[in-house]
This record gives C-alpha cells, structure tokens and sequence, in this order.
C-alpha cells in the first residue's frame, strides 16, 4: 500500500478516535460527572490496550497487517457508534474501552507497515509523514467535535465521528489486495517473552522517554475539556484550543526534515521535555483564550517533535522479526501511563482543583528533561 493511501487511513480512522474522546469527557461532564469519573473514562480508553498491547503486536508480527486492521477500524466504528444510538453514561464507558482498543490495534498495524516499508534510510523521514497525518486528525477530529457539540449535540455528534471510520473502512476494504497477507520473513517462530525486549538497555530508555511524553499529551488532551469548562468556555472554543494544540504539531512535523539535520534524536527529546515543562507550569496561571491557545500552540510544537524520532529509535533498537512486539511494548507503557495518570490527576483534581495537576505534570517533566539530557551526554 502506498504510503499517502496508508496517511489518508490514518487522517481518517483517527479523527473518528480524538473527536471521540473529547466528546465522551465533554457529554460525561454535561451529564453532571466530576472529574474523577471523567479520568475514570479516559482512564478506559487505555485499560484494555494496555493488557492487551504486547499481545496485538505479536499478533501483527504473526500473521501480517490485513486482518487485525480490518479488524481493528470495524471495532472503532462500532465503539464510536455506541452512545450516538444509546446515549448513557454505560454507553460512554463502552465507548471509551471500545475505541482504545480498536484504535490500539489500528495505530500498531499502522506504525509496522510504515517500519516494514522503509529502508534504515527512509525510516524517521516516513514516521513523519506518519505522524503528520496523525497531527492533521488531532486538528480536525476536536475541531470537527467541538463544533458538532454546540450545534447539534452529543448524541449526533459521535454517529458523524463513526462516518469518518466508516470511509476510513471503505478505503481500506477497497485496498485490501495492498495489505499483507503474510508478516515479514524474519518473524520468530516460537514465542519468546517481552522481559527479553525489557532487557536490551536502549529498548528500556526509549521505553521510559516514550512514555513520560506520552503522558504529557494524553494529559493535556484529558485536563483542557475540564480546565475550560471550569472557567466557562464553550465547548467549540475547548475544540479550537485542542486544534490549536494539534495544528503545532502538524507545523513542528512538516518541519522535521530541515530540523533533523541540526538536532538528532536525543537532543530533540531534552529540548522537547524542556518546552513541555515550560507549557504545563504557566498554563493554569491563565484564563484568558488567546494566550491558552498560545501555550496550547508551544506544547504541541514540542510534543509534535518527537514521536517520528522515538519510532525511529523503536526500530533501531528491536531484534529482527519482533518490531511489531517492541511497538506492542511501548503501546503498554503509554497505555499504563494513560490508564494511571487520569485517575491520579482526576482525583487531585477534584480534591484540590487544576493547578496541583499541572504542576505535578511539569514536575515530572523536569526529571524526564534531566534523565533524556544525561542520555544525550553519554551519546555525545
């Protein structure tokens, strides 16, 4: 399959899955749930990818990218559909399982075609393109939300976020002749324990950066639905933050080609963990929308930065045959990340408001700055 084809099924499958997660956390809260509850569903959305990772990534390793792909966005649809025809607070925590789950499927198959495709000279250049079309989803998927919520309501709005998984399904059911049937010669045969991946010293720091990162976008995307209505905005304006936030990082990765000739992937990490730290601790010091959206836009420029570099790494580092097992580790670290820091935040949050949230984040940050910048030394 070609690579703009597969960019186009990502653009697709994935504005269905980020406008679905603003949409559950803003319906939880206009039917009155607390923060807590609110972390708790954005907490679902990573539980079930987060058992179930190491697992899909092997699978993908074992028998190629066509079924599990296909698999994968029919779920989404379905998970997505749920509270459009059942509007409950049940429906929205099925939704939130179901769509983690099928995007997880859908964002590992879509990481192993690309590092299958690519020559070690390709690669970091096609994760990002990759990640571009991820960062052009994360513009449209809260902006698309954002805008159906105020206009029309929830309940329309998540059957309008299905109908882009559904074309994303009709592209791919079209192409299906472009998949892999099979994986790639060099898989393993017998199975082998994901502690022996855990072992290879580089494998672990790409790991750990990967999901400090990780967590500091999955909690800007679950604490600003919650920090805006908490100071009165509308939910387009919520969108228009997040999109603000998404449109950096499609600007940093369009970027990337020029920026990779002066920054390798370490010091891109350190630099990138620096401006996060930054963001997270000014952020709840204001109220006013503009300047949100400033500090949106500088989060996104540096978190938008790194993901091409960490796959690159990814690949780098895994033995041959178990590339696809090596994503699937890293989907649980981000996803233990995603399940454990909405219900911690969620909980400060609602014990002691936003501003102990955002600077815990950016805390933590600094000492993942430190520990990246102590490995671009030792690489220096």
């Amino acid at each position: 399959m070609p690579l703009a084809l597969l960019v186009l099924i990502v653009v697709l499958a994935h504005t269905a899955y980020n406008g679905t997660r603003l949409n559950i956390s803003l319906a939880a809260l206009a039917a009155g749930a607390s923060p807590l509850t609110v972390g708790v569903l954005m907490s679902l959305i990573a539980a079930l990818p987060m058992l179930l990772g190491i697992a899909a990534g092997r699978l993908v390793d074992r028998v190629g990218v066509r079924v599990p792909l296909i698999g994968s966005v029919v779920l989404l649809i379905v998970a997505v559909a749920l509270p459009g025809v059942f509007p409950n607070l049940a429906a929205l925590h099925l939704a939130a399982a179901g769509s983690g789950t099928g995007f997880m499927l859908f964002h590992i198959c879509a990481q192993h075609m690309v590092g299958e495709m690519s020559s070690d000279a390709q690669r970091r250049d096609n994760f990002g393109w990759l990640a571009l079309g991820f960062a052009t989803s994360n513009f449209i998927g809260p902006s698309v939300a954002g805008v159906c919520i105020d206009q029309l309501g929830h309940q329309p709005t998540f059957l309008i976020l299905a109908g882009f998984a559904l074309a994303a399904l009709v592209v791919l059911v079209a192409r299906r002749s472009g998949l892999a049937h099979t994986p790639h010669a060099e898989r393993v045969q017998q199975p082998r324990s994901a502690w022996e991946l855990l072992r290879n010293a580089e494998l672990r720091r790409v790991f750990l950066v990967s999901g400090l990162l990780a967590s500091a976008w999955d909690l800007f995307v679950f604490v600003m639905p919650i920090y805006g209505t908490a100071i009165g905005l509308s939910a387009t304006t919520i969108g228009i933050i997040l999109a603000t936030f998404a449109a950096a990082t499609f600007t940093v990765r369009l970027a990337l080609p020029v920026i990779s000739r002066y920054l390798r992937e370490w010091p891109m990490i350190t630099t990138t963990f620096a401006i996060a730290c930054v963001a997270y601790a000014i952020f709840p010091m204001v109220r006013t929308v503009p300047l949100l959206a400033a500090i949106a836009f500088l989060l996104g420029l540096g978190l938008g930065a790194t993901q091409p570099s960490i796959m690159a790494l990814v690949y780098a580092t895994a033995p041959g045959g178990r590339a696809g097992e090596a994503v699937g580790v890293r989907t649980v670290v981000l996803n233990a990340s995603h399940t454990v820091l909405p219900l911690l935040f969620g909980g400060l949050g609602t014990a002691l408001g936003m501003l102990p949230v955002f600077w815990s984040m950016s805390a933590v940050l600094a000492a993942g700055g430190w520990f990246a910048n102590r490995r671009r030394t030792a690489k220096a």
